[in-house]
Order: C-alpha cells, then sequence, then structure tokens
C-alpha cells in the first residue's frame, strides 16, 4: 500500500467529493406519480433495509418532475463513480481504518454545528446573508434576496465542510494538497482551477501588508514545520490556519479555505472546532491585520483560544 499512497489519497478525496455532492441532492430515490379522484402527485420510491418505501413530495408539475428525473440521474451517476472508486481502492490494498471515539464525536459535532459554521463563515467573508437565508440556501440550493455570488459561496462552503467530514478524508493528512483541494471547493464556479497557487501579485484590503508570491516547495515546506512542531495541537491548528492566510496561497478564498484546513486538523485530533463568531468577526479582523504587518501569532493565536474555540465538553 505505501507505494500508491499518492494514487490511493487521490483516489479517497475523488470519493469524498462524489459523496459530498450526493449529500446535496435533496431526494435520493426514483420519481414516481400516483394519481387519484383529487389530483396527480409526485414520490420519491426507494428501497430502505430491504424494504421498498414511497415518500411524498408534492403536487405534480411537469417543473419538479424533471427536476427530479435530473437528481435521480445524477445520483445514480455519482454511486457509479463511488463504486469504481471502492474497487480501485481494493485494487491498491487499502482497507478503511476504525475512527477513535473522539474524532467520531468531533464529527457528529461538526455535523450538527455545520449550518452555524458555514454562516459565521459566511459573516467574516463580508456575505450579505442572515441565517435564516443561510439555512435556505443549504437546504434548497437558493435564496430570494441574495446575489448569486453570495450564494454560490455558500454552498461552496458547504461542499468544502462536507467533504473534511467524510470518514476517509478526515484519516488523511492536514497536507498542501489537501489545503489545495479546499481551495478549489471554496472557489468553485469563481476560478476554473481556485486550487492552484498564486502566480500574481495580491494586495489586501485594509492593510500596507503586500504577501511575496508563495513558492509550492516553501508552503510545502513550511506547513509540514509546522505539523512537527513540539507544541499543542491546537496551537498547530490555529498556525497552519494563520500561515496560510497570511501567505495568501491562493488568488482568492484563503480565510475560507484556511479556516475548514484547520478544522481538518482540529477534527482529526478530536479538539473541537475553530470557528470565528459572528460577533467576534469586527475584532478579529483588526487583529488579522496586526497579525499580517507583524507576523506575531501570540495576540491572534491567544484571542481565538479564548473566543473562537468550541471544545466538545
Amino acid at each position: 500500500m505505501d507505494g500508491n499512497f499518492n494514487i490511493i489519497h487521490q483516489l479517497l478525496q475523488e470519493r469524498a467529493d462524489y459523496q459530498a455532492r450526493l449529500n446535496l441532492i435533496p431526494y435520493d430515490g426514483s420519481p414516481e406519480i400516483k394519481e387519484n379522484t383529487s389530483g396527480r402527485y409526485l414520490y420519491i420510491r426507494k428501497r430502505v433495509n430491504g424494504k421498498l418505501t414511497s415518500t411524498y413530495i408534492d403536487s405534480y408539475s411537469d417543473e419538479l418532475y424533471q427536476m427530479l428525473l435530473r437528481s435521480t440521474k445524477e445520483a445514480r451517476e455519482l454511486k457509479k463513480q463511488i463504486r469504481r472508486i471502492n474497487k480501485e481502492l481494493a485494487l491498491n490494498g487499502y482497507s478503511q481504518n476504525e475512527l477513535s471515539a473522539d474524532v467520531t464525536m468531533n464529527l457528529d459535532f461538526a455535523r450538527a454545528n455545520m449550518k452555524s459554521n458555514i454562516y459565521d463563515q459566511a459573516v467574516l467573508e463580508g456575505v450579505a446573508t442572515t441565517f435564516p437565508q443561510t439555512e435556505e440556501i443549504l437546504e434548497n440550493g437558493t435564496v430570494n434576496g441574495m446575489t448569486a455570488d453570495d450564494v454560490q459561496k455558500i454552498i461552496n462552503l458547504k461542499h468544502a465542510w462536507e467533504f473534511i467530514l467524510d470518514n476517509d478524508v478526515i484519516q488523511a493528512d492536514s497536507n498542501y494538497y489537501l489545503l489545495c483541494y479546499i481551495a478549489k471547493l471554496v472557489n468553485e464556479g469563481f476560478f476554473y482551477d481556485g486550487g492552484r497557487i498564486r502566480g500574481v501579485p495580491v494586495s489586501i484590503g485594509g492593510t500596507g501588508y503586500v504577501p511575496p508570491l508563495p513558492i509550492e516547495s516553501q508552503v510545502i515546506e513550511h506547513i509540514n514545520e509546522i505539523l512537527k512542531a513540539d507544541k499543542d495541537e491546537v496551537d498547530k491548528a490555529i498556525e497552519l490556519c494563520m500561515y496560510c492566510m497570511r501567505t495568501q496561497v491562493f488568488l482568492d478564498g484563503n480565510k475560507r479555505a484556511s479556516v475548514i484546513f484547520a478544522n481538518h486538523y482540529m477534527i482529526a485530533h478530536g479538539l473541537g472546532l475553530i470557528v470565528i463568531p459572528e460577533s467576534y468577526v469586527p475584532e478579529f479582523k483588526k487583529k488579522l491585520v496586526k497579525y499580517y504587518e507583524s507576523a506575531d501569532l501570540e495576540e491572534i493565536s491567544d484571542f481565538l483560544k479564548e473566543n473562537c474555540w468550541r471544545k466538545l465538553n
């Protein structure tokens, strides 16, 4: 298996991506039309624990029926790809490890709080949304009164969180390649390859700090140094987050990718979550500017541990 690590790692990422996309499909099953004296109605038919079930959706309309057909087709294709990847993983000697109780609990904790986490991240990014609007987008993929770009950002955040909360992905290393894949997900629909390392200069609003062009080998080395450092795991997670923000590794989406990347490390070690609550966003942004300009991690690290660390108990 060791010699096939890169292949296995890529296959696990692909499987988690397909699974995340499958989770986003609102109706899992085949559409079914039922009629009675009062009209026509749409149901979703699927087999659960060996029994065929039929779940009511809504009154019949051509638009809804076509949407259900598209969802069914997409779900079948995603499941087909997942089966293919499972076969390839087996051929490459992969077998799934059991998760520890702490990591399993942390995954459940993260899933239960995903909506609020995404809302807080959206606020940090300046997305003009309310929590009910965020819920509506996460559940139905659309909402009135918001720009298409802001809706896309929230959908992408869900996609990225679903990715890291996959049981296989949470066992992968929190390395540069995982960071790039998270960036690709949060930038989906905005850039052709949003996970590619930045190759042009950028400026950061509110500060005179201008991040130099990142060099891939140096970014990889620095992330590895953080991971190998002799310090508390939560301090490593925070440093991963802040280093990636300050470096501006990607053309856009650096705060979003960095927070999710750090939380991959947090969850993998059963540490809880690092999320900047809406009420602390203004203060965080001030400390972030100071960190950008000084590279002194102590003040913002203490702030995050005191106000943004959601512990399991």
